[in-house]
């Protein structure tokens, strides 16, 4: 993998649209094929993108993990690593997926106030990542701050992106 962008927006009041785009040689990392998207555990151990969502402010957050399968999973936290999954299929993203020569785009749509009411207006803190599997079996881990001496990505510090 070359390069991994993010673009982050909130498209109403209540949905947060992400869009993962991974450049570089696709053929060289392990892409799982499609599936009716469903929710899926342990996905961060295999090629998957991710995110995190607190309040500002707050100790809580959720955690979700998108496989370029369509598979997803959340996770709902009340301190750093204290918590559980959440199998919810109404806390189900919309995802699409594509791929052209040398770039998949991961597009995802998060219901906010499926969250919990206060996060649908709330000023938010994000932490994005990505895990990368190559053929081999490899793993890389990407993300927009690494605070720890290892890849941690439900660190306190790694929640660098403000959205108003």
């Amino acid at each position: 993998m070359r390069e991994i962008h993010a673009r982050v927006c909130k498209a109403s009041g209540d949905t947060l649209a992400v869009t993962f785009v991974l450049i570089g040689d696709l053929d060289r990392i392990r892409i799982p094929e499609p599936r009716l998207p469903r929710i899926a555990e342990r996905l961060w151990e295999h090629t998957c993108c991710e995110i995190f969502i607190t309040l500002e402010g707050v100790p809580a957050y959720h955690e979700f993990n998108f496989a370029p399968s369509g598979e997803w999973a959340a996770y709902a936290f009340e301190r750093y690593r204290e918590g559980a999954p959440v199998m919810d299929e109404a806390l189900g993203p919309r995802m699409t997926v594509r791929r052209a020569a040398g770039q998949l785009e991961i597009d995802v749509l998060i219901r906010l106030d499926r969250l919990s009411p206060a996060h649908a207006g709330a000023k938010l803190r994000l932490a994005l990542s990505a895990v990368i599997e190559d053929r081999d079996g490899g793993l890389t881990y990407w993300a927009l701050a690494h605070p720890a001496s290892a890849p941690d990505f439900h660190h306190p510090d790694s929640f660098t992106l403000a959205v108003p």
